[in-house]
């Protein structure tokens, strides 16, 4: 049986393995550059008060480049620039100007705006393989020291002005970053100047009280470090609805005020002013581009037109009720969409002594401040197509002339009563702005015959 099983199989012829006798490849000694690098590179191998010198030699903007051309000349210049005597040289000395508060704050030096930026160039390139949250903890360490970067350590009075040297810094920084990275740049802003509890105590205090100080060092931190460096109305945008979002909309519209409003010739804000007739166009003008930077966001994620309205109602009564005219010179800035928007929503809700009146003096400004009339005329007319039935609109026309004739009243007893020239100068305007508005609606209906 087993001789059968045998004969199943094929035998095979059996082979013995020769040594080979040939020597061995010879191992390659060519590196390449990177493994050139890692192992040890010219720089690495000069001694540490050498490549100092090698650094103190080289611009910012130079070092920024270098720290590029690899991991560990990256690190070292990290270290090189932590060292205090770099920070007070490349930093601190920059920023002494400031440092006595009874001499005037300097003005914005062109040169220090761009040797900020390569600062910004160089914390950006030698901190690219970090993570966002180490990369601003390194940041702070560097810069906590410097006083006109923390609102509560400058000494200026009406805002300092290297407020805009940080702003350059921080946009060239974080310039091409996510926008899940850059909340995370102002949660960390917020937490390093402590400034949700400093808007907290202007928000709630008296205006213009004992905060002043402190609001026109919130007025210049956020416009100069947070929303004027950037170019891009988005990104404005972005920065601003970051400061107010989070505050009920009564707070959003004294943030507002304060970052925007008008300013007296000694650097206080005019909470005053608008209370009175004779407030500039230029002064509302900030304000007014704010309030179209919010309306302008498309998407209507964060500010619809409801909220922009709302928010426009609460700014007119601070700290007290406008003057008309003050309201009527802030919708006009406002442009034609946000203007009608309030009319028409006083008009659906029967508002009609408003409504009249705030078109006497919408017409007024037109007068004074040289707008062509025919912008109110349209105006007035597509007011009017908001009331629905013939009554409605005959109601709505016969207010607005019997308040022309209600506020021509006042301004005559204003002017008999003092001898003030502005007051005169006034009353004329209304007279005429009246006979303009009307030859307008005249040869309107003439041309349409």
């Amino acid at each position: 049986a087993m001789a059968t099983v045998a004969r199943k199989f094929t035998m095979t012829q059996k082979f013995h393995r020769r040594r080979s006798r040939r020597q061995p490849y010879p191992v390659r000694t060519i590196t390449t550059r990177s493994q050139g690098m890692a192992s040890g590179c010219f720089f690495e191998r000069l001694p540490a008060e050498v490549f100092d010198m090698v650094l103190d030699r080289l611009s910012v903007l130079e070092i920024s480049v270098f720290s590029m051309v690899s991991k560990a000349i990256s690190r070292y210049i990290v270290n090189h620039i932590s060292t205090q005597t770099w920070r007070n040289r490349m930093i601190l000395q920059k920023l002494r100007h400031c440092s006595s508060p009874s001499s005037p704050p300097p003005k914005e030096d062109p040169a220090t705006l761009g040797h900020y930026k390569a600062l910004g160039l160089l914390f950006k390139r030698c901190t690219l393989l970090l993570p966002t949250k180490d990369r601003l903890k390194f940041i702070y360490s560097k810069f906590s020291q410097v006083p006109c970067f923390m609102m509560e350590q400058c000494t200026a009075s009406t805002g300092c002005p290297f407020f805009s040297s940080y702003g350059v810094f921080l946009q060239t920084l974080i310039a091409g970053w996510d926008e899940l990275e850059c909340h995370r740049v102002f949660n960390f802003l917020c937490d390093f100047t402590n400034l949700p509890r400093k808007i907290e105590l202007v928000v709630t205090g008296k205006p213009g009280g004992s905060c002043q100080r402190l609001e026109l060092q919130i007025r210049a931190f956020c416009r100069q470090v947070l929303l004027e460096p950037w170019s891009s109305r988005r990104d404005t945008l972005f920065w601003l609805t970051r400061i107010l979002q989070s505050w009920p909309m009564v707070s959003q519209a004294r943030l507002l005020f304060i970052l925007y409003g008008p300013r007296l010739p000694d650097g206080s804000l005019g909470w005053q002013e608008q209370l009175g007739a004779g407030v500039a166009q230029c002064s509302l003008w900030d304000l007014a581009k704010a309030v179209i930077l919010l309306h302008s966001d498309l998407e209507a994620r964060d500010w619809t037109t409801d909220t922009v309205l709302a928010i426009l109602e609460e700014l007119t009564v601070l700290p007290q009720a406008w003057h008309v005219e003050s309201v009527a010179r802030l919708l006009i800035l406002c442009g034609n969409s946000l203007c009608y928007s309030i009319l028409a929503s006083k008009a659906l809700n029967g508002r009609l002594f408003e409504i009249s009146r705030l078109l006497v003096y919408l017409i007024l400004v037109c007068e004074k401040d040289g707008y062509c009339m025919n912008w109110s005329v349209r105006m007035v007319q597509q007011v009017c197509q908001v009331f629905l039935s013939p009554s409605d609109r005959w109601s709505f026309i016969q207010s607005v002339e019997n308040m022309f004739s209600e506020v021509t009243m006042e301004m005559y007893e204003v002017v008999v009563a003092g001898n003030r020239h502005e007051d005169m100068e006034t009353f004329q305007c209304l007279l005429n702005a009246s006979a303009h508005f009307h030859t307008e609606i005249v040869y309107m209906f003439l041309k349409k015959a």
